[in-house]
């Protein structure tokens, strides 16, 4: 499908947007606010088996009337030769969950350019903002670089730190990642409007690179230290698919915690899950771990009275 292409007066504003997710529709919103013209965006539709908690590209391109493509094959040559009639200034990637072709990559005048959810070098690869406070990081944030071959390799445009709180969980983080993303972006757009494209080298030795996440890497494991089992659940919690551990074949999923800091349980407190003074903990080795306010079975909510009876059970199998 073709698009009719309009020009605004305006120099080096032409770009075609690849975006998903709510950083996407932020980042996309200030191209638009900030005067760009946006001829196409190619996003994604939505998955039926994932919990879509965040906001659609696909409902801002149509509030704008911006011509949206959803999971086109981005190897299409006729794709690739609609965006190289738009002859856009640029190209940008925001949240976007592919990896974009070299062949598109080289089409814009000026630059390609992608919005990443940490302060690079550190955290190249996926869910930079869960694996960062998984490790207990305090602070993290967004940086536009120039997009190359390889993954969050290219030189930094801009970036904007974010503090990480030591009882926040990922998905706090999340929102704050997503307005950071914005600041960063608006931060270069005059110069990005006049051709001018700041860059400072990545040395990526001062980095590495992580992978995705699944949800069975939420599994708790009871024998590290509760700063490491907390970190856990801050990372995975909500809406993310949670810290979770098995009774049986039973899986419950941790919604809602505090930490409890090491020596405070007694020494009679069974490693695991459990019941203390009629509230639900977890109990590490070092006598800390989680006091569990929420604790959730297929999404039903887990009483005391719940848990000690799977605990009976458990136990007499």
């Amino acid at each position: 499908m073709q698009f009719q292409v309009r020009r605004l007066t305006l120099r080096n504003n032409t770009a075609v947007v690849f975006a998903y997710h709510t950083v996407g529709v932020k980042c996309l919103r200030a191209l638009i606010e900030g005067g760009f013209e946006i001829p196409l965006v190619i996003s994604h539709a939505d998955s039926p088996s994932e919990n879509i908690w965040f906001e659609s590209v696909a409902n801002l391109c149509q509030a704008h009337q911006i011509p949206v493509l959803l999971d086109p094959d981005l190897s299409d040559p006729k794709l690739q030769d609609q965006i190289a009639q738009i002859q856009p200034d640029y190209l940008f990637s925001f949240y976007f969950r592919q990896m974009i072709p070299t062949t598109i990559l080289q089409l814009p005048k000026l630059a390609a350019l992608n919005m990443h959810g940490s302060l690079l070098p550190k955290y190249r690869g996926r869910v930079p903002i869960n694996w960062a406070v998984l490790h207990g990081e305090h602070e993290t944030g967004a940086t536009l670089h120039v997009m190359e071959v390889k993954p969050d390799a290219g030189d930094i445009v801009s970036q904007e730190v974010v503090r990480i709180g030591p009882d926040q969980t990922a998905y706090e983080v999340f929102n704050e990642v997503s307005q950071a993303a914005v600041i960063a972006l608006e931060k270069v757009l005059p110069q990005l409007l006049q051709g001018q494209i700041p860059r400072s080298k990545n040395d990526l030795s001062q980095g590495s690179y992580f992978g995705g996440r699944k949800p069975q890497d939420g599994l708790i494991d009871w024998q590290a230290s509760c700063h490491e089992v907390y970190n856990l659940y801050r990372a995975v919690a909500p809406p993310y698919p949670g810290a979770f551990t098995m009774l049986g074949e039973h899986q419950l999923v941790v919604a809602k915690a505090r930490k409890i800091l090491p020596n405070s349980l007694p020494s009679t407190q069974a490693l695991g899950l459990g019941v203390f003074d009629g509230k639900i903990v977890g109990c590490c080795p070092d006598r800390g771990g989680l006091l569990i306010e929420e604790l959730r079975q297929n999404e039903s909510l887990v009483s005391v009275q719940d848990l000690q009876k799977l605990l009976t059970t458990f136990t007499k199998t």
